[in-house]
C-alpha cells in the first residue's frame, strides 16, 4: 500500500491500477456516411461509362455513309490531337472575352448586390427592376450590342458582362439581407463607419452566397460567350465549332465540342478550389 501511495505521488502508474476511464482518449470514429475517395471516383465516372458506351455503339451500328454525324471516338481523338494547336489559339480568344467580362461582373456585382442588400431603401428601389431585367435571356441583347457597340470584342465582353451580373448582383444582395439584426447593432456599439461595416461585417458573411452567384455566373459566361462568337468571331471556341460544322468535318467539330466541355470544367474545378480556400470556415 505505501509502494503504490509513494508512486502515485511521484505520478507514476500504479500497476495493476487502469486509469479513470475519462483519461483514455475515445477510439477516432469514421463517419459512415462519408464514402471513400475510391468510391467517389467510381460513382462519378458511371455515366460518363455509359455514354461513352452508346457512342462506340452509335459509331458502329449507325455510320451514316462516307461523313457520319456520329464520328467514331478513334477520329475524334485523333482530330483533337491535330487541332490542339488551333484549338488553344481559339481558347486565348475566347478567354480575352470572356475574363473581362466576367471580372467586371465580378466586381460591379458584388459592389452593388451588398449596397443595396445592405439598405432597405435600396432595396425597394432596385428589386422590382431586377425582377423584370433579370430573367431577360442575354443573348436577345447580341444583335444589338454587335450593332451598337464599334467592334465585335467589345459587343462579346458586354454580353458576357451581362449574363453573368445578374445571379451574381441578385445572390450578393441576398446575403447582405439575410445578415442578423446583431452584426448591425453591434457594428453600431463599436463604431464602424459604413464602409467598415460593409466590408468587414456584411461582406465576410456574404461571401457564401457571392460564391454561389460566380458559379452560376460563370456557367452563363461560357454559353453566352459560344452564342456570341458565333454571330461573326474570327476566332474562339464557339468559332471554332460553327466552322467545321460550317465544312461538314464532323470529327473536328466534336472535338471541338469536347474540348470547350473540359475547359468549362477545369473553369469551374478552379473557382470551386479558390471557394474552399476562401471559405475555409464554412462547410
Amino acid at each position: 500500500m505505501s509502494e503504490t501511495l509513494a508512486a502515485a505521488e511521484r505520478g507514476r502508474p500504479v500497476s495493476g491500477v487502469s486509469e479513470p476511464q475519462s483519461r483514455r482518449p475515445a477510439p477516432a470514429r469514421k463517419d459512415p456516411a462519408k464514402p471513400s475517395a475510391l468510391r467517389v471516383l467510381a460513382d462519378g465516372s458511371i455515366i460518363w461509362l455509359v455514354l461513352l458506351g452508346a457512342w462506340f455503339a452509335a459509331a458502329a451500328w449507325f455510320p451514316l455513309g462516307e461523313n457520319p454525324l456520329i464520328p467514331s471516338p478513334q477520329a475524334t481523338v485523333l482530330a483533337l490531337w491535330e487541332s490542339l494547336p488551333e484549338l488553344w489559339k481559339s481558347t486565348l480568344a475566347s478567354f480575352s472575352i470572356l475574363i473581362p467580362g466576367l471580372l467586371l461582373a465580378i466586381v460591379l456585382g458584388i459592389l452593388a448586390g451588398i449596397q443595396v442588400g445592405s439598405s432597405p431603401r435600396l432595396q425597394r428601389i432596385f428589386f422590382p427592376f431586377a425582377r423584370v431585367a433579370a430573367p431577360v435571356p442575354p443573348t436577345v441583347y447580341v444583335p444589338y450590342a454587335i450593332a451598337i457597340l464599334p467592334t465585335f470584342k467589345l459587343s462579346a465582353i458586354f454580353v458576357v458582362f451581362i449574363g453573368a451580373f445578374w445571379p451574381i448582383f441578385q445572390n450578393a444582395a441576398a446575403g447582405a439581407h439575410a445578415l442578423e439584426g446583431r452584426y448591425r447593432d453591434n457594428a453600431q456599439i463599436l463604431g464602424l463607419t459604413r464602409r467598415e461595416f460593409h466590408w468587414k461585417v456584411v461582406l465576410p458573411a456574404a461571401m457564401p452566397h457571392i460564391f454561389s452567384g460566380i458559379a452560376v455566373g460563370l456557367g452563363f459566361s461560357f454559353i453566352l460567350l459560344t452564342v456570341a462568337e458565333l454571330f461573326g468571331a474570327n476566332a474562339g471556341l464557339g468559332r471554332f465549332v460553327q466552322y467545321y460544322a460550317d465544312f461538314a468535318d464532323y470529327p473536328k467539330m466534336v472535338a471541338g465540342i469536347l474540348y470547350t466541355g473540359a475547359v468549362t470544367y477545369l473553369a469551374m474545378s478552379g473557382l470551386e478550389a479558390i471557394k474552399r480556400r476562401v471559405l475555409f470556415w464554412h462547410r
